[in-house]
This record gives C-alpha cells, sequence and structure tokens, in this order.
C-alpha cells in the first residue's frame, strides 16, 4: 500500500494530533479505487478541543499590529510555495483533478494571504456627527473563533484562500476539510502550525455529520462560511439557528447560463463554452457555466464545434500532464452524474457526445464518466434545472432577447453567469437583468483578486473575494462618548 503522504495528524491548538477516537477513515484515489492514505475521523470532542485552543489563542492574535498579523501571513504562503510540490502531488492522487489545471491552487492560496495581509489596515471604524457635542465613533472587532467548512474541488485552496480574511481580521479558524478529500489538509496542519501562532488555525477532518455538526452547533462559533449544495447549506443554516443566533455564509451551486448572440464568431463561442464549463475540472465547479443557450441563428453551427472540441478531450491519468479530464470525486458524483445521463435519456434530450463510462482498461476502476454534451434541453427538463456537478453541458435556443433572459433566470439558481455578444447595450442590459450575483461579459470562468463572488436566489448569501469578506469577519462596535 503507497501512501501519498505520510501525514496523517490534524492541527489542534499547536500540535498535530490523532482524533480521541484512535480511528482512521481510508483516501481513496478516484482515478482507480487504491488506498492512497489515511486521515483521522474526527470527533465532537476534538472539534471541542480545537475551539477551545483557539478561544485561547485570538485575543492575542486579534492584538498584534496590523504590520505584525500581515507578516505572518506572508510566511505563512511562503511556507506553503516552499511545499507546492508535494501538495500538487496529493491533490491530484486525492481529488482526480488534473495536474495542468490544479498546478495553480497554491498560488491562488498564497496571492489571497497577500492581498488580505494587505489590507488589514482597512479595519477602520467612523466617526458620526450624531450631536455637536459629543463623539460618536464604531470600532471593528472580530468574532473571535470562525469556521470554514471547504469543498471537495479545491481543498487547499479553499481551506487557506477562504480562511485568509477571517485570519486577517483578527480571528481564529477551524477548518473542516471535504472527507472524500482531506489529505492536502494534513500537510496544511504541518505548515500552519510551524508558520502561525498555536491555536489560530485549527484542522478537524472527519465526516459532515459528525464534525461538520459540531463545528455548526457549537455556540461559541457564531461566524460560518460553507461551499457546497443548496440542501447542505440549508442544513446548516437550520441547525445553527437551533443552538445560537449565528452570521452563516453560503456560496453553494449553479446552473449558469452562458447566452450568445448571433453577433459572435462560433468558433469563439465553443471554445469558451469548454472552458465555461470547467471540463478540465470535470466539470465539478459551483461557477460553471453549464447552460450553453445559443441564439437560434448560431446554434447549429456553435453546437457543431462544441460537440467536435468535447469528443477530443483526453481522460487519463490526471498526474500526466497531456490529460485533459480525470475521474469525479468519489463514488457518491459518480453514480449522480450515471443518473443524470439516464434523466437526459428519459426526458427526450438529445444526446451528443459521451453520455456513458469510457471503455478500456484503464477506465475499469475509478469514477470515470466521459464528458458529455446534450442538446434540445428545455426548461422543464432536470438536466436544466439541477446542477450536475460533473461534466454535462446542456444546450439550449432562443430567439429574442427577452425569452433569452427568461431562460437564464429559470432555475433556482443565481450564482454565475456569460453573455456574449458585440453590442454593449445588448450585453449591459442581459448583465443586470440575469438573476446571477457573478457576470461575465465575453468572458468566462475567472476570477480575479478583489472582486466580489458570491450567489443569489438559492445560490447562496454573502460575498468572498473581495474586502467585503474581511468586513464580514468583524462585528461593529459603537462608542458614544459623552462630552457635555
Amino acid at each position: 500500500m503507497a501512501y501519498v503522504t505520510k501525514s496523517d495528524r490534524m492541527l489542534i491548538g499547536g500540535e498535530l494530533v490523532h482524533s480521541s477516537s484512535g480511528e482512521f477513515d481510508q483516501c481513496i484515489n478516484p482515478a482507480n479505487e487504491e488506498v492512497i492514505g489515511r486521515s483521522p475521523r474526527g470527533t465532537k470532542e476534538d472539534v471541542a478541543r480545537a475551539i477551545a485552543g483557539a478561544q485561547a489563542a485570538w485575543p492575542a492574535w486579534a492584538a498584534t499590529t496590523p504590520s505584525e498579523r500581515g507578516a505572518r501571513m506572508r510566511a505563512f504562503g511562503q511556507a506553503l510555495k516552499a511545499r507546492a510540490e508535494e501538495i500538487l502531488h496529493v491533490e491530484v492522487a486525492d481529488t482526480g483533478n488534473t495536474v495542468t489545471p490544479m498546478r495553480g491552487d497554491v498560488g491562488m492560496a498564497v496571492e489571497s494571504l497577500d492581498y488580505y495581509a494587505g489590507l488589514i489596515h482597512e479595519l477602520k471604524g467612523e466617526t458620526i456627527p450624531a450631536t455637536p457635542d459629543n463623539l460618536h465613533i464604531t470600532l471593528r472587532e472580530p468574532y473571535g473563533v470562525v469556521a470554514r467548512i471547504a469543498p471537495f474541488n479545491h481543498p487547499l485552496m479553499f481551506a487557506v484562500a477562504r480562511t485568509a480574511a477571517a485570519l486577517a481580521a483578527g480571528n481564529a479558524v477551524i477548518v473542516k476539510p471535504p472527507e472524500t478529500s482531506p489529505l492536502s489538509a494534513l500537510v496544511l496542519g504541518e505548515i500552519a502550525r510551524e508558520a502561525l501562532p498555536p491555536g489560530v488555525f485549527n484542522i478537524v477532518t472527519g465526516t459532515g455529520a459528525t464534525v461538520g455538526d459540531a463545528i455548526v452547533r457549537h455556540p461559541e462559533i457564531k461566524r460560518i462560511a460553507f461551499i457546497g449544495s443548496p440542501g447542505t447549506g440549508r442544513a446548516i443554516q437550520r441547525a445553527a439557528a437551533e443552538v445560537a443566533v449565528k452570521h452563516v455564509t453560503l456560496e453553494l451551486g449553479g446552473k449558469n447560463p452562458l447566452i450568445a448572440f448571433p453577433d459572435t464568431d462560433p468558433d469563439v463561442i465553443a471554445a469558451a463554452a469548454l472552458r465555461g464549463m470547467n471540463f478540465t475540472w470535470q466539470g465539478q465547479s459551483c461557477g460553471s457555466t453549464s447552460r450553453l443557450l445559443l441564439h437560434e441563428d448560431i446554434h447549429d453551427a456553435v453546437l457543431e464545434r462544441v460537440v467536435e472540441r468535447v469528443a477530443k478531450l483526453r481522460l487519463g491519468d490526471p498526474a500526466d500532464p497531456a490529460t485533459d479530464m480525470g475521474p469525479v470525486n468519489s463514488r457518491m458524483q459518480h453514480e449522480k452524474v450515471l443518473a443524470f445521463f439516464e434523466s437526459g435519456r428519459s426526458d427526450g434530450a438529445r444526446l451528443m457526445t459521451g453520455g456513458r463510462r469510457p471503455s478500456g482498461s484503464l477506465f475499469q476502476k475509478g469514477f470515470w464518466v466521459e464528458p458529455t454534451v446534450y442538446a434540445d434541453v428545455r426548461p422543464g427538463m432536470r438536466l436544466w434545472q439541477d446542477e450536475v456537478f460533473g461534466p454535462i453541458l446542456s444546450v439550449g435556443r432562443w430567439k429574442t432577447v427577452e425569452e433569452a433572459i427568461e431562460l437564464a433566470n429559470s432555475t433556482e439558481y443565481g450564482l454565475t453567469g456569460a453573455v456574449w455578444t458585440n453590442d454593449i447595450r445588448n450585453a449591459l442590459n442581459v448583465a443586470r437583468r440575469v438573476r446571477s450575483g457573478h457576470m461575465w461579459i465575453n468572458g468566462v470562468s475567472n476570477h480575479f483578486l478583489g472582486v466580489p463572488f458570491g450567489g443569489m436566489k438559492n445560490s447562496g448569501v454573502g460575498r468572498e473575494e473581495g474586502i467585503e469578506e474581511m468586513f464580514s469577519y468583524t462585528e461593529a462596535k459603537t462608542i458614544n462618548i459623552m462630552l457635555n
């Protein structure tokens, strides 16, 4: 049995420890279903220990000067960079993501640490001229102990980049890694132990039902952030509300539209459709533009080009730089995608390419599915309404701008969307009327440092990646100084 990492301990209160139960969960390579490592099966008691360590640590962390706190965060980032190749090797094996796109995740994590380290001086209060004879001021104070529940598609990046704002604001952090790909978090624990004060950064591995639930229900954690499915997001809101009044932000799923106007180049739209669908992440990205809405004048030309490009995507060993697409992350995801194939057939959508498990000896084991395109997908179909979180692109057509906007808004989701046209009036009209939190005009997929990201409707609440994320990890305190 060859493990991809020797790391098998959580970081709690500055110490690398096993679970209080002494038990472990096996970690599976989704490409071949081989055991590649183990992670501690965390318990409610482990969560309590992590919170106690964080409670002891955060006041001193918050009391450091902005320059000192920023310097520690930047040192944390440099320590991550020093082990970037090791982390890449671990994550490719543990997630099924291919090596070429995955190579940038540590860099994005480090950039976020640097960005928020530089923003700490912006944690300013206000003076308010409420009365002429007194002084009214506000301060920003950290919540204290906050929690981040990370998803499986970018485990290391989300564990770091989406806690940087909380650290900058003076909080101590509890990270719950994804149970299907926790191994990079165990390496992260070793790095954080050396780079940050004890208790400031804590990692508890285990299941959502045990560790996640204990985090959400602990009354001392008032601030929680989650990335995942709408169903789990609602469960977190319910569980949190049962024990305390909490600030919960959610970045949830998407069934995101890419709307292509007839004045665009079919080759350009076909290339954008593949990038926007994130096939190199097996379609496992909440921001994927998984509904391609084509004007009837260019529908056939674009569809033909999309199908041709998707059929040429190369499946294979995720560690091979020549591989375009690996397996989906887990057995559960695999079964879910296969169920969508059945749904597409029963709903009457037109299968253009893919739609099955690939053939060949390499794919006999593992959670493999072919990249897939369905045409003639309509609003009443499951392929139109439900997030697959797999490599399935649904294609529909439209005739008028009003019809395009209606189709774009005809799901419960509202995370991202894209508009492609050379007419700026059409571009801005559609971008403003589509009910999504993050829109691209003549672009797809990219995130930009400092630009807020988050969803409308059932795609979530709150915004991340900008300065308001850092503010969201603070509470405003008002002080009235009565001079007369």
